[in-house]
């Protein structure tokens, strides 16, 4: 093998050596190589080598140092973009807390005008004897008043009724009106209007609507 010479070195002299180093490195055989020779490796390939090594040893230095830091920053950065989208949510609620007072004492008031207006079960009977008497009001035949089946909703019981009268276009016109601004709620559905001699006959389906104190935890107070 030919070594470089400690003391100065010749341009010519250099690239001669050079020459040779290439031309062993391309004429070696690579398959031949044994690990327990790299000894007598050519220099320029225990070079490479050595510089590889040094390569790759610098790179996972690098790598195990960093990435500690790494973590940590984008796990902060994470929190900090949660910091700060928590911070605006509080902003603006802090911002807007007595406006939303406001707005939530308006719709509780609402609520328990609406509740008002929703019979209990004992006053069930009560609005039904109160539209057989605004049917009577009118003149009108009562062929049928009758319950059915109260129906179970998520926050209230629906609970439906039919009725069958029988009389001319004003009088039925009237009843539906009022009924229709009972103090109680009462919705009409399913109106049918149909000749019976000399008059008409309606047959249409009423709901009234109880409210489910088991569906509100504080229960419901103050319903008249």
């Amino acid at each position: 093998m030919t070594r470089m010479a400690t003391g100065g070195v010749r341009p010519g002299k250099a690239g001669a050596v050079l020459k040779a180093q290439w031309r062993q490195l391309r004429e070696l055989p690579w398959r031949e190589l044994d690990i327990k020779e790299a000894g007598i490796w050519p220099v320029s390939l225990q070079l490479a080598i050595a510089l590889a090594v040094l390569a790759g040893a610098v790179w996972m230095t690098q790598w195990l140092l960093a990435s500690s830091p790494r973590e940590t920053h984008e796990r902060l950065v994470a929190q900090e973009t949660q910091a700060l989208a928590q911070f605006e949510t509080l902003s603006y609620q802090a911002v807007n807390l007595p406006a939303m007072r406001h707005q939530m004492g308006e719709l509780e008031a609402r609520m328990q005008r609406v509740l008002e207006m929703l019979p209990s079960d004992a006053e069930v009977p009560t609005l039904l004897d109160a539209i057989s008497d605004a049917a009577r009001e009118q003149q009108l035949d009562i062929d049928s008043i009758k319950l059915r089946p109260a129906v179970e909703k998520a926050f209230y019981f629906e609970q439906p009724f039919d009725i069958q009268v029988r009389g001319d276009y004003h009088q039925i016109a009237a009843f539906l009106a009022q009924v229709a601004a009972m103090p109680r709620i009462v919705t009409l559905h399913d109106f049918t209007l149909t000749p019976a001699g000399e008059a008409l006959r309606l047959t249409m389906v009423a709901k009234t609507y109880r409210y489910r104190e088991d569906a509100d935890p504080q229960g419901q107070e103050g319903k008249s």
